[in-house]
C-alpha cells in the first residue's frame, strides 16, 4: 500500500536525536510501568486465584495439573501461572511477582506495536501509537492487574503484529517466512494462555479482513504447513499430558469453558451487547476525539486498489473481536483488552498526519489537536464537582477508605489538569505536545489505579492474614466455612478445605469429593475431634454468630469487615 508521509518537524524524531530520545523514553516507561507493580495488594477475585494457583505449583512441582487450593482446576491454561511460578522461584512471593507478567507483555505489546507502525510507517508513527496504546486507561490497568486477560491480549496482538510485517514484506521472501511463522508461535501461545480464542479469534479477524478487502492473496502467504506443524508442536504436549492423567479434562475444558461459556448463562456474567461499546470509550478515553479521522484513514486504506491493507486488517481485528464478544453470554471487561493494541494502530497512523505541514489536512488536524486538549482540560477539571460521590461510595465501613481514595482521585484529576495546561502550552510544537499529554495521562491513570490501595487493602485481607500467619502451620487444617475468599489463603501462603460452599471449584470436588465437607454439621464434629491440637477456619463475620449460637467453641485470631479466622484452641498454651 502506499503509506502516508510524514515530514519531518522536530529534531526529537531527526536521525541523530531521535535513537537516543526514544530509548530516554522508554526506559522511564518502563521503569514506572514495571516499577509500581507491587505498590498496592492483591485483590478478589482473579489476583488473588492466580497468584494462588502458581504458588500451588510452585509448592507442589507439579507444573502439569493446575490446582487452586489443593483442588483440581481446569478452567485455563496454564502459561500465565507456568510464568507467575518461574516469577516467584526466581525473586519470591509477593504481590510485584504476581502481577509481573501482566506488567511484562502489557510492556512489551506496547514496544511491539511501536516497532511494527515503525517498519511499516516510519519511527514517527511508531513512536505515537506506542504512546497511544501506553495512554490508553483499560490498557494501563490491565497491564497492572493480575488476570489472564492482559496475557492472552499480548500474544493475540503481537500475532496480528507478526501477520502484518509478515504481508508487508516481498511475497516469499524470508522475512514473510519469519515473521509469518512467528504469528503461528504467537497464537499457540495465546491458546496456552487461554483457549481456543487464540487462534478462533485472529482466524474469524482473516475471513473478515479477506472478505471486505477482497485480498485473498494474504491467504497464500500464510505458510499453512510449517505454521501449522509449529503451531502443533507448542500446544499438543500440554494438552496431551493432562488429558492422559485426567480424561474429563476434554469434557470440561472444550465444552462447558469455551461452548457452554459462550452460548449459556451458566457463568452468570450476563451483560447487554453493547457492554464493550462504554468500557471502549472510556478505556481509549484520550483519544476518542481522534477515532473519526482513524476510522476515515481505515475505510480509504480498504480503497486502495490491490495489495496488503494493513490499516483496513487492524479496522477489522477490532470490529471483528468487538462482534463477537458482544454476542457472548459471558462477558467481563478484560475480554476486550485485544483490541486496544490494533485501535492505537489505527489511531496512531491518523494522528502522525498532525505533523504534515503544508496541506490543509494538516491544518485540520492541528486545530482538532487543540481541541482535545481544551476538552480534556475541562473533562479532568469537571471531575472535581464529582470527587464527593467517591466519598459517600461503600459500606459504613468503607467510607473513610472511599474518602482517602477520594483525595488520591483529585491528585490524580490535577495531574491531568497540568498536563492538558502543559500539552496547550507546546501546542505549536506537536511532538513536545504529544508527548506531555501521553505522559500526563499515564501517570494520572497509574496514580489513581494504584490510589485503589485505600479500599483494596481491606479486599485483600492482607492485614488480617498477616496477624494469623505465624500461628498457622503447613501442616495445621485450616476450613472455609461456606465461602471462597480468594486473597487470604495466598497471603497465608496456605491451602483451604471447603465446606458447605463450591462455588467455582466445583468440579474440582466433584473429581475429588473427599477433599471437602458437604455441610456445616459434618465440620462442626470434625472440628470438635481436636481438642489437643491447632485447627482453623475463616468465615463470614454472619456465619461466625450463627456457629456461636450452635454452641461451637472457636478463639478469634484475627478479623476485619469482610472475614474473620478463629482457632480451636487457646493458642498461647503450649
Amino acid at each position: 500500500m502506499n503509506s502516508p508521509s510524514f515530514k519531518s518537524e522536530a529534531s526529537l524524531f531527526s536521525n541523530k536525536t531521535w535513537g537516543m530520545q526514544h530509548l530516554l523514553w522508554l526506559s522511564i516507561l518502563s521503569i514506572i510501568w514495571l516499577g509500581t507493580l507491587g505498590w498496592r495488594h492483591l485483590i478478589p477475585s482473579d489476583e488473588g486465584r492466580y497468584a494462588e494457583i502458581a504458588r500451588e505449583m510452585l509448592m507442589s512441582g507439579n507444573w502439569i495439573v493446575p490446582r487452586y487450593n489443593d483442588y483440581l482446576y481446569f478452567e485455563k491454561p496454564p502459561l500465565q501461572m507456568w510464568a507467575t511460578a518461574l516469577a516467584f522461584k526466581l525473586f519470591g512471593i509477593g504481590d510485584w511477582q504476581a502481577r509481573l507478567w501482566s506488567g511484562l507483555t502489557s510492556l512489551m505489546s506496547i514496544i511491539l506495536v511501536g516497532i511494527t507502525c515503525g517498519r511499516i510507517w516510519g519511527l514517527r508513527v511508531g513512536t505515537i501509537s506506542a504512546l497511544i496504546l501506553a495512554s490508553s486507561p483499560l490498557w494501563i490497568i490491565g497491564g497492572h492487574f493480575n488476570s489472564l486477560d492482559m496475557g492472552v491480549a499480548f500474544f493475540m496482538s503481537s500475532a496480528l503484529c507478526c501477520l502484518m510485517l509478515a504481508l508487508h514484506a516481498p511475497t516469499r521472501s524470508k522475512q514473510e517466512r519469519s515473521w509469518m511463522l512467528a504469528c503461528w508461535v504467537m497464537m499457540a501461545l495465546s491458546v496456552l494462555s487461554k483457549g481456543l480464542i487464540g487462534i478462533v479469534l485472529p482466524s474469524f479477524v482473516l475471513v473478515c479482513y479477506s472478505l471486505t478487502a477482497m485480498d485473498w492473496a494474504s491467504w497464500k502467504r500464510m505458510h499453512w504447513i510449517k505454521g501449522l506443524i509449529v503451531f502443533f508442536i507448542i500446544v499438543t504436549p500440554w494438552f496431551v499430558l493432562i488429558i492422559q492423567s485426567h480424561p474429563s479434562f476434554y469434557q470440561f475444558f472444550f465444552i462447558h469453558e469455551h461452548f457452554d461459556r459462550f452460548t449459556t448463562n451458566e457463568h452468570q456474567r450476563t451483560a447487554p451487547w453493547h457492554f464493550f461499546l462504554p468500557l471502549l470509550a472510556v478505556g481509549f478515553l484520550p483519544w476518542l476525539i481522534q477515532l473519526p479521522s482513524a476510522i476515515s484513514c481505515a475505510l480509504k486504506d480498504r480503497q486502495t486498489e490491490g495489495g496488503f491493507k494493513p490499516i483496513w486488517l487492524c479496522f477489522c481485528w477490532v470490529f471483528a473481536i468487538t462482534f463477537f464478544f458482544s454476542f457472548s453470554k459471558s462477558k467481563l471487561p478484560g475480554y476486550i483488552l485485544p483490541v486496544l493494541p490494533a485501535l492505537a494502530i489505527i489511531t496512531g497512523v491518523s494522528v502522525a498526519r498532525l505533523f504534515e505541514k503544508k496541506n490543509q489536512l494538516s491544518r485540520q488536524g492541528a486545530t482538532l489537536w487543540r481541541l482535545q486538549l481544551i476538552a480534556f482540560g475541562l473533562l479532568f477539571t469537571a471531575g472535581f464537582f464529582f470527587i464527593s460521590k467517591v466519598r459517600e461510595t461503600g459500606e459504613y465501613y468503607e467510607v473513610a477508605l472511599y474518602a482517602k481514595y477520594a483525595q488520591i482521585v483529585t491528585a490524580a484529576l490535577l495531574i491531568g489538569v497540568i498536563g492538558s495546561l502543559g500539552a496547550w502550552v507546546y501546542r505549536h510544537n506537536t511532538i513536545k505536545s504529544f508527548l506531555i499529554f501521553s505522559m500526563s495521562v499515564i501517570t494520572l491513570s497509574l496514580t489513581a489505579g494504584i490510589g485503589h490501595e485505600a479500599v483494596g487493602r481491606l479486599l485483600s485481607g492482607y492485614d488480617m492474614a498477616q496477624k494469623a500467619k505465624p500461628l498457622i502451620q503447613p501442616t495445621d487444617p485450616l476450613y472455609s466455612i461456606g465461602m471462597l475468599d480468594h486473597t487470604v489463603p495466598y497471603y497465608l501462603q496456605h491451602t483451604v478445605i471447603m465446606v458447605n460452599h463450591k462455588d467455582e471449584l466445583e468440579f474440582g470436588i466433584t473429581q475429588e469429593p473427599d477433599r471437602w465437607i458437604p455441610s456445616e454439621e459434618a465440620w462442626i464434629e470434625i472440628w470438635q475431634q481436636y481438642p489437643d491440637q491447632k485447627a482453623f477456619a475463616i468465615m463470614s463475620l454472619l456465619t461466625y454468630n450463627q456457629l456461636l449460637k450452635k454452641g461451637v467453641k472457636m478463639q478469634v485470631i484475627s478479623q476485619d469487615p469482610l472475614r474473620i479466622l478463629v482457632g480451636k484452641r487457646n493458642l498461647s498454651s503450649p
